[in-house]
């Protein structure tokens, strides 16, 4: 079965419509790993994605009569964009279910070239089990993202360029997965053709559905899956890419949403393109991956493979890649609240660079302040800590708090001893119209909300801390509110940062 996909790679259409894209040489990230580092310009082709490609290769294989039935698909933005583009090329109807999270620019994309876009569900799961509902409705042929033999060949297509373009026998190719079609199709013809080239497969932490079924040896469905790197946010994977995945890629490495903000940088430093979360994935995972491995004068490869990036997301990403990078660190120090702490405070830094700095004065002996510092490399955060409690400080360091970095940092200074009973949750929800007000509707107006922080950043989802009232013998009827609320959430009582700055 496998020669008929080497077979399929050989003779596709894909060249109709899309770009032989080149591999571009990476010279800052290649001497910060001191390895030689190439990317892989997908996020060139015309929808910049390479999801054209095995969108356009299942579309051109239609029968007369299917294409005047018309495709329909389910997609978080790119493989939508190949349906849609192939659509308008061929003269096929086209119809896109797409999640609301979508980024609209992937939604404004997709209508643009005459697919009829439909909006269901806050993941690729949900959309696509409403595709499903609506192809059997409809008889609209389903056009999969993924677990289709002439998608995964299309897809394909890339591993055939390397081999084309890489003078060197042995090197890694590190590949961002999902549904595991490009995968798939990279590592068939790939190690095909030669078995000492390796397959790295890049997941964010949060939506490893192939990891998981490779360690079970069996395809797992995840309750959840984190909605940052949109392009990947799949539950389950397919049953050809699995198959293929299982046989032939080498190793699999996980990647913080951090982690990515930073390749997204790291992108940009060296090509002055930008690409979306899923786009800068494999090379977040070839950092991590040289770094955790010790890999030095080696030939690394990554595919940058979309590039469809809503220009609001950058406030987040900008935010984040500094410490994805780990070039800032993040500390609560206490020191004495009386005149002259502040000089003597910022004496004890030094000459290092101070990002940010937030304080209020509160009547008490003490203060605790939230202070953000630059670094040069990561090892210096450890030897601030040690600097900074030999000069008599207590620090704690908060570079790794999640509700610090996200809230915090925007509302230190703010106590209130009268708000009894206050309980601290922090909340994800999809960033849609009306989930705020979902979630603010779903409170008992007898439960007083005593503190408060949403900030709209730009990403897939939007984040909430919350002070609420709730006396102890209400309890179980709140917990029983949020279990009905359905979002993410996390008791941050006795979060550290919340004790020392906000209760």
């Amino acid at each position: 079965m496998n020669l008929e996909y080497l077979q399929r790679i050989l003779t596709n259409r894909v060249y109709d419509v899309a770009l032989e894209t080149p591999l571009q040489v990476a010279p800052h990230l290649s001497a910060r790993l001191g390895n030689q580092v190439y990317f892989k310009r997908e996020d060139l082709q015309p929808i910049f994605s390479f999801k054209l490609r095995g969108a356009y290769n299942r579309m051109v294989h239609l029968t007369n009569q299917e294409r005047q039935r018309g495709v329909i698909a389910a997609s978080a933005g790119n493989h939508a964009q190949g349906v849609a583009f192939s659509g308008q090329k061929l003269g096929i109807r086209t119809v896109i279910v797409m999640p609301v999270t979508t980024p609209d620019i992937k939604v404004h994309a997709c209508r643009a070239r005459g697919a009829e876009v439909v909006l269901y569900g806050d993941s690729y799961s949900d959309a696509e089990a409403h595709a499903y509902r609506l192809q059997a409705e409809s008889r609209l042929v389903f056009i999969h993202p993924y677990d289709d033999p002439l998608v995964i060949a299309g897809q394909g297509t890339i591993g055939l360029e390397i081999s084309q373009q890489m003078r060197q026998e042995e090197y890694r190719v590190f590949v961002p997965v999902g549904g595991g079609g490009l995968i798939a199709g990279i590592a068939v013809f790939l190690k095909s053709i030669n078995p000492r080239i390796k397959i790295i497969g890049v997941e964010p932490n949060d939506s490893d559905a192939m990891f998981q079924s490779i360690r079970a040896n069996e395809r797992v469905t995840l309750a959840q899956v984190g909605i940052f790197v949109d392009g990947v946010a799949v539950r389950r994977v397919g049953e050809h890419t699995f198959r293929l995945a299982r046989e032939y890629v080498d190793d699999f490495i996980q990647v913080t949403t951090d982690d990515v903000c930073a390749a997204i940088k790291d992108v940009f430093d060296d090509t002055r393109s930008i690409q979306e979360p899923a786009g800068a994935l494999s090379v977040a995972g070839l950092k991590r991956y040289a770094v955790e491995n010790g890999l030095t004068n080696e030939t690394l490869v990554a595919l940058t493979c979309g590039a469809n990036m809503n220009f609001g997301r950058l406030r987040y990403v900008a935010e984040r890649a500094e410490i994805g990078e780990q070039r800032e660190a993040l500390f609560a120090v206490t020191i004495p609240e009386q005149p002259g702490s502040f000089k003597r405070f910022c004496r004890a830094v030094g000459r290092r660079n101070i990002t940010e700095f937030n304080y209020r004065y509160a009547p008490r002996p003490e203060a605790h302040i939230f202070v953000g510092i630059q670094l040069e490399h990561m090892e210096q955060r450890t030897a601030i800590i040690s600097d900074l409690e030999q000069a008599g400080y207590a620090v704690l360091d908060l570079t790794q708090n999640e509700m610090a970095i996200v809230h915090l940092r925007h509302m230190v200074g703010g106590r209130a001893p009268e708000a009894v009973d206050e309980r601290l949750y922090s909340f994800e929800f999809p960033e849609r119209p009306g989930a705020l007000l979902q979630f603010l509707e779903s409170l008992d107006e007898s439960w007083n909300i005593s503190l408060f922080h949403y900030r709209n950043q730009g990403s897939a989802h939007g984040r909430v801390l919350a002070g609420i009232q709730v006396p102890a013998d209400d309890m179980t009827r709140f917990t029983d509110s949020l279990a009905r609320l359905g979002y993410r959430y996390e008791n941050e009582n006795e979060n550290l940062a919340y004790q020392l700055f906000l209760r």
